[in-house]
């Protein structure tokens, strides 16, 4: 990611992109389903009313899958940008010049 200018701007881009385009609601829906199947998992019992909720448990096991959803939306973002970025390599008409998508003639390659 060269064209971006260094690491501290890829950062900002990755920021950006983690406040954007509707990243943030999917994974707090991600967030909410998948911290509730946990929570429901790991402290079962507290929930049940069996035993006490450790509540720093329960918010870091809301935090991760956020985290994480988040981390995969920007990461194939950041991923697609470039590929869409990165110059097409050069392709040559039938007729040996280079052109894009017109041979000599004027002809469109198919």
């Amino acid at each position: 990611m060269e064209f971006l200018g260094g690491a501290n701007s890829i950062w900002k881009l990755a920021c950006r992109r983690a406040i954007s385009d509707g990243v943030p609601r999917r994974s707090l829906y991600v967030a909410l389903i998948v911290g509730t199947v946990l929570n429901l998992i790991n402290q079962g019992d507290a929930v049940l009313g069996m035993a006490s909720i450790n509540w720093l448990k329960l918010i870091l096991t809301y935090c991760v899958p956020y985290a994480v959803c988040t981390y995969g939306a920007v990461s194939y973002q950041l991923k697609k940008a470039d590929v869409t970025l990165e110059p097409f390599p050069p392709r040559f008409s039938s007729c040996g010049s280079f052109s894009p998508s017109f041979c000599c003639s004027g002809a469109s390659r198919n």
